[in-house]
Formats: structure tokens, sequence, C-alpha cells
């Protein structure tokens, strides 16, 4: 740690609390349990962050961040919009499965009363990622994917709440590991529902 530059330092701590948060409650992550993890002091974190609430809009950030470029690739140079719809969501569990503790961090965050940088930056994922799926719903009613009269709001609202139910259902069995499995089904299923 004492080699790495200002960056690398503000990463590897971005990181570190994207670890806790796999294990434990984020809401009881403290500045100290992040320095012992990294070995280091809380003054050391604190010359990198200002505030802890600096500290978790910079890891909401990187969420942000990540998740959309995850996606984007998923789903870029696909021509179905379905086949993009499954792709985005299947690259989001991926992610979900190799960060355990990014779904527990989003709700914490959304979950708390009052503004505060952290959850503009998701409230903003949620509504980037919901324009994003909208366009592809409708672009697959235009293409005659879908059903025609399907409420593309309420098909985004749909494929929103599968991810949550289904990426938390995994985590509360302590089955991590295996969150890709069905995932297929999940989906599969998802789209059936619009195609009525």
């Amino acid at each position: 740690v004492k080699n790495l530059s200002a960056d690398e330092r503000r990463a590897m701590t971005v990181q570190t609390v994207i670890d806790l948060a796999a294990g434990q409650d984020p809401g009881e992550i403290t500045t100290a349990a992040i320095a012992q993890h990294m070995q280091v002091t809380q003054g050391a974190l604190f010359r990198h962050f200002p505030s802890k609430e600096a500290l978790w809009g910079s890891v909401m950030g990187w969420v942000a961040e990540q998740l959309m470029a995850r996606i984007e690739q998923a789903a870029s140079g696909l021509e179905s919009p379905t086949a993009a719809l499954q792709a985005m969501f299947m690259a989001h569990i991926a992610f979900v499965s190799e960060h355990p503790g990014v779904p527990r961090m989003l709700f914490g965050v959304l979950q708390k009363p009052g503004p505060s940088p952290a959850k503009q930056l998701a409230q903003r994922l949620l509504e980037m990622y919901a324009t994003r799926l909208q366009g592809l719903i409708e672009r697959a009613k235009v293409q005659g994917e879908v059903h025609p009269e399907i409420d593309a709001r309420a098909a985004v609202l749909l494929f929103i709440v599968n991810l949550i139910g289904y990426g938390f259902g995994p985590l509360l069995a302590g089955d991590i590991m295996h969150i890709k499995r069905n995932a297929p089904g999940v989906f599969a299923l998802y789209l059936r529902s619009l195609r009525v």
C-alpha cells in the first residue's frame, strides 16, 4: 500500500468497501474497519477521501461506471432487442456474482433518508439503466419481438424487479457461487411475459 499512487489507493479503498460489503451489512462498515482491512490508518483514508460520505460516493460512482460499461458491452452489436435485453440481464448477473456486496450497497444507499452523493449516483444509475431498457423494449415492439401493446415502462420495472429478486435470492440462501446457474431460465420467463 505504501508504494501506491493516490489514484491506486483510492481504487484500492473502493474495492475494499465492495469486498467488505459482500460479507456484512454495508451500513455497519466503518472507516476503522476499512483501514484495518487495508492495513493503513484512518488518517491515511481521509487523505484521499474528505469524509465517509465522499468515500461512499466514490464507491457508488465505481459501481455505476462498471455496471453500465458491462451491460453496454454485452448488448453492443446485437441486432435483436430481446437478445440485447438477455445479454444485459446475464451481464448484470455476472457482475453481481463477481461483486456480491453491490446489491447490498445499492439498497442500503437508496433506503437512507435524505440526499447524499452516493444516493444521487445510485438514482442516476437506475435512471440510465431504465432509459436503456425502455429503448430496447420499444424497439422490440416495433420489430415484433414482444407484444405491441406491452407497456414499456412496466416491462422495465419487471426487468429490474427480476434482477433484484433473483440477485438477492442466492445472497439470502448463501448460494452466490451459483447465481448464474438459473439466470437463463429466469430471463426466459420474463421474456415470455412480454410476448403474451
